[in-house]
């Protein structure tokens, strides 16, 4: 028997701030899906969903919102410059709580700590910096 890790789901305060930091990533997510309780978007096989806390309540019977990093994502970048540039356009956006890792596990690598979930994200170049 064989399986795919298919989605991942993330329970978020607010939709429209959650949605709107994905979007400065590069995921394509209507404007219309702000007031969604849950949205999903599909990108390379892989679905990521966002449910409201309100829905959480309704599936699992309660919910209290955790503490700390709740989970860890990692995209992979296709350059190291690429990886510089996402780091930029995610500071210049006003989410400023990074480390630059340099290199994580052989890779090059940058994190951002708090994001509006509370969710750890790492970015990831695989490879040797090509610009040293």
């Amino acid at each position: 028997m064989g399986i795919k890790l298919d989605m991942v789901g993330i329970v978020v305060k607010d939709m429209k701030k959650s949605l709107d930091f994905y979007r400065v990533l590069g995921l394509v997510i209507p404007e219309s899906a702000n007031e969604e309780q849950h949205v999903e978007v599909e990108q390379s096989g892989f679905r990521l969903a966002f449910d409201s806390q309100e829905i959480a309540k309704e599936v699992y019977g309660s919910w209290e919102e955790p503490t700390g990093h709740r989970i860890e994502l990692a995209f992979s970048c296709e350059s190291y410059d690429s990886l510089n540039e996402l780091y930029a356009k995610i500071i210049h956006s006003g989410y400023d709580d990074t480390v630059n890792h340099g290199m994580l596990f052989g890779d090059s690598a940058t994190q951002l700590s708090k994001t509006p979930m509370a969710t750890s994200l790492v970015f990831l170049f695989k490879g040797v910096n090509q610009s040293h």
